[in-house]
């Protein structure tokens, strides 16, 4: 595999999938009370989706090709849930004869749909957060307010639905402990009010926002999530709610990106390094790859990656800005001041790795923008800082 890695010319992600199993394996040790089920949105690559299947994880799927997807593992339909909040009616009725019966809604209009289309299924109403402190909110699109929830699950249980759960993501790669306290305030309010209601949830869905370790934030620094923290209020959470619920509860988790972004590094290769001038006079240097923000590493928006030269161990570094290969203004970062350490000697066909760019890689691009296909993937059996 080293060797085969060593010589192919192609763009390439890479995905260790012993790491993977291990990060489920650490997960499962820190939250013994959840269940997994693995946000396939963030690597919808099948063997990921076996390895996770064989460690005991189900899915949270988005669609009926993702439901579609999932069974193919081999894990039970039981074990799949719909947790998108928008869906049509052939949505909803093509997942039910794929056999789901559990669907997330955060609307009144969903569940009337689901009740026509999925009847007697199980609901869990998504309750809106602020998001703050995640790189990336999911604040507007998606959810409700305790208030709203109230009437969405009595409407489900007057539609002969099962007001089953509540659910909350606190935004992905969610960086604080405060950002998973407020979610589990908003749950434990609704859930008191819904046993006043008489309406007991058996399940709560914790969501995603696990935070991946390895990036580098806009300045180049190193992100530091407070994983250790956040687990220990994640676990606090858990047994507040089981206060607080007046039916034992069951708990589920729907992480993507803490198991696969640090286990994928796209190996990708230099296309240029050139200094030129720019508008307000200054000379800025320009480090453009074969691989940007529109084949691979669309999150570099709000954070840089990790790159590594293999053939300049030990070189005179310079800074530079570095983009993909596009001609999008948008494909680069560092455009805006804070430039990345790029070796001075690189050259055309130079290779370089971009790590922890596991999460989202594959999804991301569905057609070929500018004529640069999609990234293609392998699955190794080292890690991939192993290969650099």
């Amino acid at each position: 595999m080293r060797a085969a890695l060593a010589t192919a010319d192609d763009d390439l992600v890479v995905f260790d999938l012993a790491g993977i199993e291990e990060r489920y394996d650490t997960l499962i040790r820190e939250l013994p009370d959840i269940a997994v089920r693995f946000a396939m949105k963030a690597c919808p690559v099948d063997e990921v989706l076996g390895c996770l299947a064989r460690q005991g994880a189900g899915f949270d799927a988005a669609s009926p090709q993702e439901i579609a997807q999932a069974i193919e593992t081999g894990v039970p339909v039981d074990r799949i849930h719909y947790g998108n909040t928008i869906k049509s009616d052939r949505n909803i009725a093509d997942a039910y004869r794929l056999g789901i019966r559990d669907f997330a809604t955060d609307s009144i209009e969903d569940v009337a749909a689901i009740a026509a289309h999925a009847p007697g299924s199980r609901v869990f109403c998504r309750l809106a957060t602020s998001g703050e402190g995640a790189l990336w909110g999911l604040s507007r699109k998606f959810g409700c307010s305790g208030a709203d929830a109230l009437r969405i699950l009595e409407r489900a249980r007057a539609e002969g639905l099962v007001p089953a759960g509540l659910s909350v993501h606190v935004g992905s790669q969610q960086m604080t402990t405060e950002g998973w306290q407020e979610a589990f305030d908003r749950i434990a309010d609704t859930l008191a009010a819904l046993n006043r209601r008489g309406i007991h949830p058996d399940h709560v869905n914790l969501g995603g926002g696990l935070p991946a370790l390895g990036y580098l934030d806009r300045h180049g620094q190193p992100l530091e999530p407070p994983l250790d923290k956040i687990f220990e209020v994640i676990r606090e959470g858990i047994r507040r709610l089981r206060r607080v619920s007046a039916v034992p509860l069951d708990f589920l988790m729907e992480p993507g990106r803490y198991f696969v972004a640090d286990n994928g590094a796209i190996r990708a290769r230099v296309s240029r390094l050139t200094t030129r001038e720019q508008p307000d006079g200054q000379r800025r240097t320009w480090l453009y790859l074969t691989c940007g923000k529109f084949n691979g590493l669309y999150e570099m928006d709000e954070l840089q990656y990790r790159l590594v030269f293999p053939t300049h161990g030990g070189a005179e570094y310079v800074p530079a800005a570095v983009a993909g290969p596009t001609c999008d203004s948008d494909d680069a970062f560092g455009s805006d001041g804070d430039l990345v350490q790029v070796p001075r000697a690189v050259a055309s066909g130079d290779p370089v790795w971009i790590l922890s760019s596991g999460a989202y890689a594959t999804s991301y691009t569905t057609q070929g923008f500018n004529g640069f296909a999609p990234l293609p993937y392998t699955c190794v059996d080292v890690s991939v800082e192993g290969l650099v």
